[in-house]
């Protein structure tokens, strides 16, 4: 669950020197990278393994592809194409404003949201739809452990101190998600929780980060 002093628990000047849109050490890491390439070799060997039951279940339950693809802003906001298996039904973007938001800010999350299927809601609770996002990271779009990587509409309301989160490669995990996940639901807590990643990264944290995600998808910490 979300801990509200965690997000406060760094100093103003730790956040200062996040500077804004300055890439952050971390991505001219060798070792993250290595760790990343390391990682999703090892991911997309899973998905291999989990392709054919999983595209058939997708199938199924709802007509439509098994991937779906999503533009995102990655490192100093710049564009790239997400990968996930579909969990909504296809054409669900062309729903979203007929949905509410239960989010406060600028994420959208609706765990009622009548657009996911039945198979999709499991992929959610287990985070395997998240699964096809290691060819993200193996390409260098994003990284083990990072931002939540946001969408168009998400990056035009942004304001100034926003851009800062942006400033490492997004992740499949990080903070926000070992520390509440969907329940979190103010978007200025996540970018706090952003913010603090950046202050205290190394390549250990990144470990300490990838455990602990491990142990949130086992115990279902957060899901929907």
């Amino acid at each position: 669950m979300f801990n509200p002093t965690l997000a406060s628990s760094f100093t103003d000047s730790q956040i200062a020197s996040t500077n804004f849109q300055v890439p952050h050490r971390s991505t001219t890491s060798f070792l993250k990278r290595a760790i990343d390439i390391v990682g999703s070799v090892a991911g997309l060997l899973i998905v291999a393994i989990l392709f054919v039951p999983l595209a058939i279940a997708i199938r199924l339950d709802s007509p439509g592809p098994i991937f779906y693809g999503q533009e995102r802003h990655g490192l100093l906001g710049k564009p790239f194409r997400m990968y996930k298996f579909r969990s909504m039904v296809d054409g669900a973007e062309h729903l979203k404003s007929q949905v509410e938001n239960e989010a406060e800010g600028l994420i959208f999350k609706n765990q009622q949201d009548p657009r996911i299927t039945r198979v999709g809601r499991f992929l959610r609770k287990t985070s395997l739809d998240e699964l096809p996002q290691f060819w993200n990271v193996l390409r260098g779009e994003m990284s083990l452990v990072g931002t939540r990587p946001p969408t168009p509409d998400e990056v035009a309301q942004y304001s100034e101190h926003h851009w800062q989160r942006l400033n490492v490669k997004p992740g499949i995990t990080g903070e926000w998600q070992v520390n509440g996940r969907s329940m979190v639901k103010d978007f200025e807590e996540i970018v706090q929780l952003d913010l603090r990643y950046q202050a205290l990264w190394t390549p250990f944290y990144d470990i300490v980060l990838i455990v602990r995600t491990i142990y949130v998808i086992f115990a279902r910490v957060g899901a929907f």
